[in-house]
C-alpha cells in the first residue's frame, strides 16, 4: 500500500470512529483514489453479514454513502475549500447476493468538480445524481451486485 493510501485509510478510521461509528464498525478500506474515482472495500465478516451469509443491506448502503462522500471530501481538501454536502435521496438496485468482500466504485470526480465550481460561482447549493456500483470480485469478478444512485447536494465556499 502506498503512503498516500496508508494516510488516507488512517484518516478514514479516525474520522469514522469520531463522527460516524457505524462506518468504522464496517471496517472499510480505501483501495484506489485519484482525481476521477474512488474505490473502497468492505470486508464480509460477522459485522457485515446477514442471516443468509451475504452482505447486509445496511453495510451495502454504508459503502455507497461512504465512497461518494469520501470523493467529495477529498475534492474539497485538494482545493482547500469548505464543501458542505449531504445525500438528499438514494435509489438502490440489488441484483445479486454479495457473498464475499464488496468493492464500491464511484467515478463521479469530474461531476463533483463541476458541482463545486458551479456552487462557488453561484453561491448556491447544487444537486446532482452520482452513481455507485458494488461488486464482489472474489466471487463474481466485475459483475455488479448492486447499483446505487445518490442525489448529492453540495454547497462550497
Amino acid at each position: 500500500m502506498d503512503l498516500q493510501r496508508l494516510k488516507a485509510n488512517l484518516a478514514l478510521r479516525l474520522f469514522a470512529w469520531r463522527y460516524i461509528p457505524v462506518i468504522g464498525f464496517c471496517a472499510p478500506v480505501i483501495e484506489q483514489m485519484d482525481a476521477r474515482a474512488l474505490r473502497i472495500r468492505i470486508p464480509l465478516g460477522w459485522r457485515t453479514r446477514n442471516h443468509l451469509g451475504s452482505m447486509y443491506f445496511g453495510a451495502l448502503a454504508t459503502g455507497a454513502d461512504l465512497v461518494g462522500g469520501l470523493l467529495v471530501m477529498e475534492k474539497g481538501r485538494a482545493r482547500r475549500k469548505k464543501v458542505h454536502f449531504a445525500f438528499k435521496d438514494v435509489q438502490g438496485e440489488f441484483l445479486k447476493r454479495p457473498e464475499g468482500d464488496v468493492q464500491f466504485d464511484c467515478a463521479a470526480g469530474e461531476l463533483i468538480d463541476a458541482m463545486i465550481d458551479e456552487s462557488l460561482a453561484s453561491g448556491q447549493r447544487i444537486n446532482r445524481p452520482i452513481q455507485v456500483v458494488a461488486t464482489c470480485p472474489s466471487r463474481n469478478g466485475d459483475e455488479a451486485m448492486a447499483r446505487f444512485v445518490l442525489t448529492l447536494s453540495i454547497k462550497a465556499s
